[in-house]
């Protein structure tokens, strides 16, 4: 009885599942497909004629071959977000479990006031002005850096604390320096969790549609998400080449996802055993 009752709530998730994320892309991948009045109707229908290829070279090629640009500038800006993202925060949340002093509780309470205090916007671009890095990707790569460090140090930290300490005695008895306790023993030790925040932290920064907006205009600046307007006006949206473009910059990141999703789980269930 009590496997039925699992397989019925295992079958009734996975119809839930299916319904809420397969339908849309479906229907997505469907309109793309289309031609433009067909597209216009938004049945979810199969298109009398494909026009799949058509549709992705006039993506590509629109308003000089901004999406393609628009692609560079999201791998850039993704990579580099979270390469800097895991190499600060694991460094931070590896002295913050192992200190216990005032310095740490300082941190404890920057980095809850990071998850809790919603961004500033106009006082952050007059900082970046300021800076000279307003509508430069290396700005908008701090921005990422701040907005995502207070997340990715409490999920370094509590994996961090599940490793014994007996393990930082041991090397540093063998000669060990911090930076080469750090790299060399503690960092290949806590790989789940930095899975998690490179999984995690890649799929919102190349998704990301606020920040690049208000920190990075102008069309050379351009990211996959902000590409979204270039088949909408006032008076007409080209249904078909919106979702054919909706397509082409979900394949990444969903690629990603599927791939590292075990490792996902895992890192935050690891995590949260002892902090």
């Amino acid at each position: 009885m009590r496997l039925v009752r699992r397989w019925w709530i295992d079958g009734v998730a996975l119809a839930i599942g299916t319904v809420v994320f397969l339908v849309p892309f479906t229907f997505i991948v469907l309109t793309a497909g289309k031609d433009q009045a067909e597209a216009a109707l938004l049945d979810f229908t199969w298109p009398t004629e494909w026009h799949l290829w058509d549709n992705l070279q006039e993506v590509l090629t629109a308003r000089d071959g901004i999406v393609v640009t628009s692609l560079k500038n999201s791998f850039i800006l993704t990579i580099a977000s979270v390469a800097l993202i895991v190499f600060v925060s694991s460094m931070v949340a590896f002295v913050h479990q192992r200190r216990k002093d005032r310095v740490s509780s300082l941190v404890s309470v920057l980095v809850l006031a990071g998850l809790i205090i919603p961004p500033a916007v106009v006082p952050t671009i007059f900082v970046l002005q300021a800076l000279g890095l307003f509508k430069t990707l290396p700005g908008l790569i701090l921005i990422h850096l701040a907005f995502a460090m207070p997340f990715a140090v409490i999920v370094l930290r509590a994996f961090v604390g599940t490793i014994p300490r007996e393990i930082d005695e041991a090397a540093i008895v063998d000669g060990a320096s911090p930076m080469t306790l750090f790299f060399r023993v503690i960092f290949p030790l806590i790989r789940p969790a930095v899975i998690t925040v490179i999984v995690v932290n890649a799929v919102l920064i190349y998704n990301d549609f606020v920040y690049a907006l208000y920190f990075l205009p102008g069309d050379e600046n351009a990211t996959v998400q902000l590409t979204l307007f270039n088949f909408q006006s006032q008076f007409l949206t080209q249904w078909n080449l919106l979702f054919m473009n909706v397509v082409l910059i979900t394949i990444p990141p969903l690629i990603m996802f599927i791939l590292f999703s075990r490792k996902v789980v895992s890192g935050l269930a690891a995590g949260a055993v002892k902090g």
